[in-house]
């Protein structure tokens, strides 16, 4: 009897510990299912390479098949990327209808995004943060309105374009609330709020980035500049023009260059004068990658004791373009300054938010090692050391298929925004902006026909993001 018991007993241990790698096992399979769903940035080769060609039809044409198919390019809770990307794309193409019902879908999504459920954010602290929907970022938020002013205006809708505009200058806007947001940043020291935890938690190896020096948009300022200028409301044209000076004295770090004379060009127009003026778009901004981060973990049992934390990272774009010359028939040429470095717009506001992410990821990784950690040692004392080994191997490994770095974004935002101009006579004029690497004329834009009139934005366009 006392024999039988004990085979019994070994035999319900068996089952015991099939039943524990079953259940760890069958956990993986959501976490499988998450990860076929992440953003794969391979996928996107072909629609980088129509960019590239400045072919955006075809990247767009692209897209779109792309989203028909059984795996798509961006999954149903990358809703926001898809809005932004295939806006910009349609703006490049010239669609400014479409590209402006995408980009007010994007705007619609992101402000949605705030109110969405707690379910959400519990999963992305169980799985990965790509369970949840992507929010997007504040530099998104800022440039789907830059673009859809662009729109409006492409499109004759002036009033359209001065709502955009508004969204982003007027007092509690989207600059306004930047400037706020960022607020508990010290400008000095760099301390922020996930300082105490850092240090509390003893992940201090970690990387974090907590000093951020983005609160208003050159960029947004000059076009409001521009917008309300031509409206012929002073005042507000005075005061983006002043915002502007005061972004490029308040963030160094993003506007190092000198503060473009086109700027105080176009602010003092001669009365008896029109004046072109001239924005060119180059380049791809950074883009979000998946880094592993190798972190040693206090637990006793040695498979568990070595971490890696997948977190999001940006890289690079590196564009062909070093200088932009346009050619004004019969009136000679000049070249465009640097406005705003977009890319540097992307990289600091990405700061904001980078520390929370590590924070997250390392608390998620955690939780995941203890529970894994308590059961391998509880099967070693039960079933032995090879049991608790497999037993291990098995939780670590469902545990590295689920992690995967949240790295969706908008792929096609440019790099950065040249500005320039010209005072001429009013009349119709043909333009052609010449793209330089060094010495070696790469690209041609030629604009025929170009209005230019007195009183009037005269906003000539530009696109090469190569």
């Amino acid at each position: 009897m006392f024999i039988k018991r004990k085979t019994d007993q070994k035999t319900s241990l068996k089952n015991r510990y099939k039943i524990d790698l079953f259940r760890i096992i069958k956990a993986a399979w959501p976490a499988l299912i998450i990860l076929s769903c992440a953003t794969n940035t391979g996928a996107f080769l072909s629609v980088d390479s129509a960019v590239y060609s400045s072919d955006y039809t075809a990247a767009i044409d692209i897209i779109i098949n792309a989203q028909s198919g059984n795996k798509t390019l961006y999954g149903e809770n990358n809703a926001i990327s898809l809005f932004l990307d295939k806006g910009l794309l349609e703006y490049y193409a010239g669609n400014y209808s479409v590209s402006s019902a995408d980009l007010q879908n994007a705007e619609r999504l992101i402000e949605e995004a705030y109110t969405k459920s707690i379910t959400q954010g519990f999963l992305s602290f169980i799985i990965n943060d790509n369970t949840k929907d992507y929010p997007g970022e504040d530099f998104e938020d800022i440039y789907l309105n830059v673009f859809n002013a662009l729109n409006y205006y492409n499109r004759g809708n002036f009033e359209g374009a001065l709502v955009e505009i508004r969204k982003l200058s007027n007092s509690s806007g989207k600059l306004d609330m930047l400037a706020r947001k960022y607020e508990y940043i010290d400008p000095n020291t760099g301390a922020g709020l996930n300082d105490t935890v850092y240090k509390e938690t003893g992940i201090g190896d970690l990387p974090k980035t907590l000093s951020v020096n983005f609160s208003n948009s050159a960029l947004a300022r000059y076009l409001g500049a521009l917008f309300y200028q031509a409206e012929g409301n002073t005042d507000s044209a005075r005061i983006e023009f002043e915002q502007l000076q005061r972004a490029f004295s308040s963030n160094k770090s993003i506007y190092y260059n000198p503060v473009p004379a086109a700027v105080e060009q176009a602010r003092n127009v001669p009365p008896d004068t029109a004046r072109l003026n001239v924005i060119s778009f180059t380049g791809l901004s950074p883009v979000k990658e998946e880094q592993n981060i190798v972190h040693y973990l206090p637990f006793q049992h040695p498979v568990l004791q070595i971490a890696f934390l997948k977190l999001p990272v940006l890289a690079k774009r590196a564009s062909l373009i070093t200088r932009i010359e346009v050619m004004v028939e019969g009136k000679g040429s000049f070249n465009l300054e640097l406005l705003e470095d977009m890319g540097a717009v992307v990289e600091e506001t990405f700061k904001a938010r980078y520390s929370s992410i590590v924070l997250k990821t390392y608390i998620r990784t955690l939780i995941k090692y203890i529970v894994a950690d308590i059961t391998a040692l509880e099967t070693v004392k039960q079933q032995g050391e090879l049991a608790g080994f497999l037993v291990a191997v098995a939780a670590r490994t469902a545990m590295d298929i689920s992690e995967s770095a949240d790295v969706r974004m908008s792929r096609y935002l440019p790099d950065k925004a040249h500005i320039g101009g010209i005072n001429l006579d009013p009349g119709i004029y043909n333009v052609i902006i010449n793209y330089y690497q060094g010495r070696n004329l790469i690209y041609q834009d030629a604009h025929r026909n170009v209005a230019v009139n007195r009183g009037e934005m005269n906003l000539l366009q530009s696109i090469n993001l190569k």
